[in-house]
């Protein structure tokens, strides 16, 4: 790989782990735009490395809340801290029991398909039209709802439906404030990309190579960079109720990719 290449797919990362799009969907489409050989045996190293650039960004733009969520946890007291806590674990149990058991059917649908991702980012493009249509509120996440969310974001391991857009669309279809939403969307993430990190380090499926060390570097750095502008703006845009943008564009990758991958 190319260090153009890996900064190329590392802003691409950054950009669509945050922005309602779909990171993994682009992933797909930049690799097909590339060229499978641009991504030979050091895909799933580079892909690790990518995503733990983004989770990074993740702990940077929260960290004040990260602290105080800690901090909380540790008085050992059923707090707020602690609720929120139990409530990022059990939106994690979804995607955690679909990634455990469906790992390897789910890997099969990372091969390029790219009709699949058009049509699964023109679903991204309708869940985004009704988040956006929804009233804001001041209902908190619940319990219940956080387990609901992590069905949302189960159902986002599909390349081509956004992480980010299913999650805060389902909060907010659930009547959870738009800022709530955001933010429990972003904070519940982090420790499911680090917990997959170190399943695949503890596995040994995968292994650090010095020779790549070149473009790991450049596609970290690229990730973790356009992560942080891309989390602080999608912030602002979920406030703002501007998810509509995100859905036209869905939409119109959508229909290209699927097109393309028909027709040429």
């Amino acid at each position: 790989m190319e260090i153009i290449d890996a900064i190329i797919l590392g802003v691409i990362q950054g950009l669509t782990e945050f922005l309602p799009v779909s990171s993994s969907g682009h992933l797909e489409l930049g690799k097909a735009i590339l060229g499978e050989s641009k991504m030979p045996a050091e895909g799933l190293m580079f892909t690790v490395v990518v995503h733990f650039a983004t989770a990074l960004s993740t702990v940077l733009v929260f960290r004040k809340d990260i602290v105080e969520i800690l901090t909380g946890l540790f008085q050992y007291k059923w707090n707020e801290e602690t609720q929120f806590a139990v409530k990022i674990f059990i939106s994690m149990i979804p995607a955690g029991i679909v990634g455990l058991i469906f790992e390897k059917q789910l890997e099969a649908l990372f091969g390029g398909s790219v009709v699949f991702v058009g049509f699964m980012l023109i679903l991204t493009a309708l869940l985004l039209f009704l988040a956006d249509k929804a009233r804001n509120t001041n209902k908190p996440v619940t319990f219940f709802k956080a387990f609901l969310i992590g069905i949302a974001q189960a159902i986002a391991i599909l390349p081509g439906i956004s992480r980010s857009g299913a999650t805060i669309s389902a909060s907010v279809l659930l009547g959870v404030d738009k800022s709530k939403a955001a933010r429990f969307s972003f904070l519940m993430v982090v420790p499911l990309i680090l917990g997959k990190i170190a399943k695949d380090l503890l596995d040994g499926a995968i292994s650090m190579e010095t020779q790549g060390i070149g473009y790991l570097t450049a596609g970290f750095l690229a990730a973790f960079i356009s992560g942080i502008i891309a989390c602080t703006w999608m912030i602002q845009l979920v406030r703002k109720s501007k998810l509509s943008y995100f859905s036209i564009y869905c939409l119109l990758v959508g229909i290209i990719a699927v097109f393309s991958g028909l027709y040429l």
